[in-house]
């Protein structure tokens, strides 16, 4: 399995970006740093389009997180959890806690946690199962899921391009995961920030 993504890695174009984020956003680790990122390098290199890049990554992770949804939509709770638990699910770094972790997010946050959760390292690939097992309008979670995913592909391919200009391509890995631990850090202080306006803003509404 790892030869065959490493494979689709050192290949990427639209069919293989949107492949491996379809992956990404369901339960299997594949980073989407070293997905979008290098994409838009080659993009910025003139080797594909960074609109159609962001576009197919978009679309990949739109499909995988409906995988998520269905799966919890239809398959509940128990089944989830024991997949979770099972060999299957620890060979995709997945267990019951992390499950757990992203149903509380959803359910402390609501709706809008299924576009703050995209952005959440830990929560991004698992917030569509809360969504499916919460029975939320499928159409409703397909657009806060598609902004969601969309800006994160933003991010990243915007990483990407301008890394062209700066790292030479053997060097990319090792720069794209450096700098996506700043991202990360960036990332999480927005959408604390963004809760916490929104709460002062509930609360404000109700006093």
């Amino acid at each position: 399995m790892m030869e065959l993504l490493n494979t689709l890695l050192e290949n990427l174009n639209y069919g293989t970006v949107f492949f491996l984020m379809l992956l990404e956003s369901t339960v299997i680790p594949v980073p989407s740093e070293l997905v979008v990122s290098p994409a838009a390098y080659h993009a910025a290199g003139g080797a594909m389009n960074i609109w159609l890049v962001i576009l197919y990554a978009t679309i990949g992770a739109d499909c995988g997180a409906t995988i998520n949804y269905i799966a919890g939509y239809y398959l509940g709770r128990p089944i989830i959890y024991k997949f979770a638990n099972s060999k299957w699910g620890k060979m995709c770094l997945l267990n019951q806690e992390k499950v757990e972790k992203s149903e509380k997010y959803f359910d402390n946050h609501g709706m809008v946690a299924t576009i703050s959760g995209r952005l959440v390292p830990g929560i991004r690939h698992l917030i569509s199962i809360p969504a499916g097992l919460a029975k939320m309008n499928y159409w409703r979670f397909l657009l806060f899921t598609t902004i969601g995913a969309g800006l994160w592909n933003i991010i990243l391919a915007g990483l990407g391009w301008y890394l062209h200009s700066i790292v030479p391509a053997d060097q990319l890995d090792a720069k794209i995961e450096e700098y996506s631990e700043y991202i990360k850090f960036i990332i999480i202080a927005l959408v604390i920030l963004a809760l916490i306006y929104f709460l002062l803003k509930t609360y404000l509404k109700k006093k």
